[in-house]
């Protein structure tokens, strides 16, 4: 299921939808995802209730805590306020730009994690960016912003750059968490996940 609260430009939630079916045979994740593409307010909400900071954040993947068991892997929430910005600087599409970060959501969904598997999740996702006709990934760009900004001399990207995250199990309280905070934003009923 795919919700548009914040509307972007080339992008429909039928085609959204479609991409994260393709994304998910790629990574072979089972079960149902759910992608709530919002605005930077809601995910700053989303982000200080579930990682405890207290700033926007271009995309939060939450698992399900059951893993895809009962059929569900999990929920997306991505800035489509971030998405915009960054689509921009990168000269690329807002439609793109939400694609790389539902595809780096998916690869969370699917147990990869960056801060820990020694580039493994980074690997991945420029394979699956190049089969699946993105432009630069999510990892890929936070490498080079890294690299740039502890270069002599450098200074702070204006970029915007935000790491995407997955919020770990010990986070989330209960299993109804991502439910609720999709429900109170969208007004609809998502099955229960945790945030990545």
């Amino acid at each position: 299921m795919v919700i548009l609260r914040k509307r972007v430009a080339g992008l429909s939630e039928y085609s959204l939808d479609r991409f994260v079916g393709r994304a998910k045979r790629a990574t072979r994740l089972r079960g149902t995802v759910s992608v709530l593409v919002t605005t930077s307010c809601e995910l700053r909400v989303l982000n200080k209730r579930f990682r405890g900071k207290d700033k926007p954040t271009d995309v939060l993947s939450f698992p399900s805590i059951f893993g895809s068991v009962q059929g569900f892997a999990g929920d997306i929430a991505i800035s489509g306020d971030i998405a915009a910005r960054n689509a921009r600087q990168l000269g690329h599409s807002a439609a793109d730009e939400i694609r790389v970060l539902a595809l780096h959501g998916v690869l969370h969904l699917a147990g990869y994690d960056h801060e820990h598997d020694h580039g493994e999740m980074a690997r991945t996702e420029q394979r699956l960016r190049k089969s699946l006709g993105l432009p630069v990934t999510l990892i890929e760009r936070i490498s080079k912003i890294e690299r740039i900004s502890k270069s002599p001399g450098a200074t702070e990207p204006t970029s915007g750059s935000t790491r995407s995250s997955k919020v770990s199990q010990s986070q989330v309280p209960n299993k109804r968490i991502m439910s609720h905070a999709l429900t109170q934003f969208s007004g609809a009923t998502i099955r229960t996940g945790r945030t990545r």
